[in-house]
């Protein structure tokens, strides 16, 4: 692919669109909740698990507590307010990466369906339950990025967002971009939401959702967001193909969820959208349960 060229196939691409969570489902992070554990004799003892546990047990209110009552304790991990030189969540990062690349640690249920996604110059939207700010997570990105790709793929990634620029926006736009501004340009284009962040708690609240203290409640609007956003974009392109959206989350709780709101809202909002639902609750099943909600296209 030389400099500046760009794949003239993107005008007869498909339209498919990703919303990742992130832990256990991109990447398994070494990031720990800190919790109490009751044992049999009544006595509350400091007890650490992995997001893959705590998505097992976090209901389980009568042997697991966070510090004091406290859930902010409990998730300090999951946070941006502790002062370090480099994100906890970009350190775990680089972490989980090296051990994938190192053969210590296998890839998670959409590893290679996010790897994918960036060659292929796709808009996804990253949402979880971690509380950090949206530039944090897509520093993340821009490391999986770094880490994860090859330079190959990397190419191909810009190759492909090059011919987007071309096919959707006019090929003067593309005039004079060095390929990090590609890859800055594309990345702006994304959505990055962390759903237990103040800023995004108190727009779920000004937005009159139900239940705002809801982590479910939170990932359904930021889907709708999500959404929202893609539509603006692919409505300006003047495309009028078919449209399909795919979910996935480790966290059996959130993906009935994810489905009930996609059935009892986005279906009717966005009649003309395929989406799919992936539970990667279960590690050993490839890319996770699938489930079509609503459409007919196929997706993956």
């Amino acid at each position: 692919m030389p400099a500046d060229s760009w794949n003239p196939d993107i005008a007869g691409r498909d339209l498919k669109y990703y919303i990742f969570d992130w832990d256990d489902n991109i990447l398994h992070m070494p990031t720990y909740i800190h919790l109490e554990r009751r044992l049999g004799n009544g006595e509350w003892v400091p007890h650490i698990v992995s997001t893959a546990l705590f998505s097992v047990i976090r209901k389980d209110t009568a042997t697991y507590r966070p510090p004091g009552g406290d859930w902010e304790k409990a998730f300090v991990e999951f946070r941006d307010t502790v002062p370090r030189t480099e994100s906890k969540f970009l350190a775990d990062a680089r972490e989980a990466i090296g051990r994938l690349a190192s053969g210590e640690d296998k890839a998670p249920p959409s590893f290679e369906t996010f790897r994918k996604t960036l060659r292929e110059g796709r808009i996804f939207a990253i949402v979880t339950a971690r509380g950090h700010k949206p530039e944090t997570l897509r520093r993340g990105v821009e490391l999986f990025i770094d880490r994860v790709l090859s330079d190959a793929e990397k190419a191909e990634m810009v190759w492909n967002l090059r011919g987007y620029i071309v096919c959707y926006e006019g090929r003067e736009k593309n005039d004079g971009m060095t390929d990090a501004q590609v890859v800055e340009n594309y990345l702006s284009m994304n959505r990055y939401h962390a759903v237990t962040n103040p800023d995004f708690i108190a727009a779920v609240k000004a937005a009159a959702m139900p239940n705002p203290e809801d982590s479910e409640t939170r990932k359904q609007f930021a889907i709708l967001d999500f959404l929202e956003w893609l539509f603006k974009m692919v409505e300006s392109t003047g495309s009028h193909r078919p449209v399909s959206v795919g979910f996935s989350d480790d966290d059996p709780g959130n993906v009935a969820a994810v489905a009930d709101f996609i059935r009892h809202t986005l279906s009717e909002r966005f009649p003309s959208v395929k989406f799919v639902v992936y539970d990667t609750s279960d590690p050993d099943v490839e890319k996770g349960h699938k489930l079509v909600v609503s459409g007919q296209m196929a997706l993956f």
